[in-house]
């Protein structure tokens, strides 16, 4: 078994050292196609007589190629024989891209996510739409956002197939439609179209009507998208419809049960792409609650599993959770328990039935600043061990942006790439040495990754676990934890450790001073946070610590507008900064208080 440390990403699942030496740079190379091997798989042989390659399909083909390259690379492994054999253990290795929390990547941006992907042997690329992408008749919904427009999906789409990387179209179709919803031409199709309660707060409508009406509306959406792109498979979502049978829907499920309701909604969407040769990806969320359904669904209709805090960690928050907190999770329906139990336990009602389906792990990205590394390589992990346990046909490493999504692209590489290695083969790539991976693939240059890391761990080190977001992101954006000042010096300390090593960072990579930046950044927003769990939050604090505060956090806004627009449009940069507005408020009243 090869170990982590060798300089080849992914590490392949096995590298054997021949006797003797390697070959000449001007040695042949003989390539051969090799039915034997499995999908996409390859097989090198290096020795002083030359190299030889074999490969089952053009993507082996491809991947070998990148491995010699690789080998050539370094100085070491090019003087020596030996011998490669590698293929995936997921044969579909994807990459979600949340677009429609308000940042809305500029082209460079997308390029430059491309052709990550295809260093780390990802083969599918998906931009998670709701209201981002350019409709043709519904101009009202994404005039403000900047959206992604036919050109931009097109020229994306050539793009990616340069790069043997599948580009799906993805379109919620039933829940998180909220941005269409809050339009009046479009509230009539809201199930509820006064909007409804969660987690103790009021929010706007944001789930379908389940009607056929609303299914052809969501059809229409699904198909001009797709349209765009040549992959013969789409993401219809249909995740998270908090409202769905409890407005006007819910006659009719408390008369044949919530799950059928759903499942209608579900195959009046999917049945006609289905019809029209689509492979129909869906979010298995609501299948979870509702096994009584999961026999029902037609072939290729795929269930994508998702589940984004690890096992272990989600026992220990839940463990620390308050008593008022569950009674809100209990009266809101939601059985948070379930979540200690990973992805087995999310894909238990499709394992009963033998029903193949795919897992959707996450970057832990979002809700955090900086990430939440330790817990992102836990939920992989555990994502890629229950994927092959079950043979699962694909493996989606997901991101998101929630609440405003001020995580940069940097933020996010660590998880991508962590996941990108383990789905390829978990055995060779568990113990990866992520910063010099990400330093080597990524940026091309020393610094970065050994930030990106160290950041990525402050949340765990804080000590304050909490589920799908950090202590870090809740000291600006809600009820700060409690924390200790143990875990405030051990988060100070990787933030520290981060910033120094961004201070030394020489990254190549043609977008390396905007990495460094973006990343520095997120560090002082980071550090900014953590300040304010070591004062205890705004309330309290005496006037001139607020006004110090809140000096500080106007010049990290600036900051965030401009390091924004590095990377996104900015169509939602408002809306995100707008997410500040409460705390800014808070800050600038204690300080107006001595007065």
């Amino acid at each position: 078994m090869p170990t982590p440390d060798l300089p080849l990403f992914p590490v392949p699942r096995s590298v054997e050292p021949l006797a003797g030496p390697g070959p000449r740079p001007d040695a042949p190379v003989a390539v051969r196609p090799d039915a034997d091997l499995p999908a996409q798989g390859y097989w090198i042989e290096r020795d002083a007589d030359g190299t030889r390659i074999g490969y089952r399909d053009a993507a082996g083909l491809r991947y070998a190629q990148q491995t010699l390259d690789q080998l050539r690379a370094d100085a070491e492994l090019a003087r020596q024989a030996v011998r490669v054999r590698d293929w995936p253990d997921f044969p579909v290795r994807g990459f979600m891209l949340d677009v429609s929390r308000d940042r809305v990547p500029t082209r460079r941006t997308l390029r430059r996510y491309v052709e990550i992907l295809a260093a780390a042997r990802m083969n599918q690329l998906e931009l998670y739409t709701e209201h981002t992408f350019a409709y043709a008749r519904h101009s009202a919904v994404w005039a403000a956002a900047s959206p992604l427009t036919a050109d931009d999906m097109r020229w994306l789409d050539a793009l990616c197939a340069a790069h043997g990387i599948a580009l799906v179209a993805n379109q919620n179709t039933l829940g998180h439609m909220e941005r269409w919803l809050a339009h009046e031409a479009y509230r009539d199709r809201a199930e509820k179209p006064d909007g409804f309660t969660i987690h103790g707060r009021h929010r706007g409508p944001s789930t379908l009507q389940p009607t056929p009406e609303n299914a052809e509306f969501a059809l229409g959406l699904v198909r001009e998208l797709a349209a765009t792109v040549r992959a013969r498979r789409v993401n219809i979502g249909a995740d998270e419809p908090w409202e769905l049978g409890k407005g006007r829907s819910a006659a009719d499920a408390a008369a044949r049960g919530l799950g059928r309701v759903y499942l209608d909604h579900l195959l009046r969407v999917a049945t006609p792409l289905l019809e029209d040769g689509y492979e129909v990806q869906f979010w298995a969320d609501v299948l979870a609650d509702h096994p009584e359904i999961a026999g029902r669904l037609p072939e290729g209709l795929i269930p994508v599993v998702w589940q984004y805090d690890g096992p272990a960690h989600a026992r220990v928050a839940l463990d620390r959770t308050s008593p008022e907190r569950r009674a809100q999770w209990a009266a809101d329906g939601f059985d948070m328990d379930a979540l200690a139990g990973g992805f087995r336990e999310r894909a238990k009602a499709l394992t009963a039935v033998g029903r193949p389906f795919w897992v959707a792990p996450g970057t832990g990205a979002w809700n955090s600043l900086v990430g939440r590394l330790d817990n992102a390589v836990e939920n992989l992990v555990d994502a890629a061990e229950v994927g092959r346990e079950h043979a699962a046909g694909g493996y989606v490493v997901t991101t998101w942006g929630d609440h405003g999504h001020h995580e940069p692209p940097p933020v996010t590489y660590p998880g991508l790439l962590y996941g990108a290695a383990v789905s390829w083969c978990l055995d060779s790539n568990r113990d990866l040495d992520l910063a010099t991976a990400l330093d080597r693939v990524v940026f091309d240059g020393p610094g970065l990754g050994a930030a990106l890391t160290a950041a990525g761990s402050a949340a765990d080190l804080l000590d304050a676990p909490l589920l799908n977001r950090s202590a870090l992101f809740d000291a600006l954006f809600g009820d700060a934890p409690a924390v200790t000042p143990d875990g405030i010096a051990e988060a100070g300390r990787a933030l520290s450790a981060a910033a120094d090593a961004l201070a030394h960072a020489r990254p190549a990579a043609p977008d390396g001073p905007a990495a460094v930046r973006e990343t520095a950044q997120a560090v002082a927003l980071a550090r900014f946070a953590l300040d304010l769990l070591a004062s205890g939050g705004p309330d309290g604090l005496p006037p001139a610590r607020a006004a110090d505060l809140l000096h500080r956090l106007d010049g990290l806004l600036a900051e965030q507008r401009a390091c924004w627009l590095l990377s996104a449009r900015p169509g939602g940069l408002d809306d995100s900064i707008a997410k500040f507005t409460p705390l800014r408020s808070a800050l600038a009243e204690r300080a107006a208080s001595a007065r």
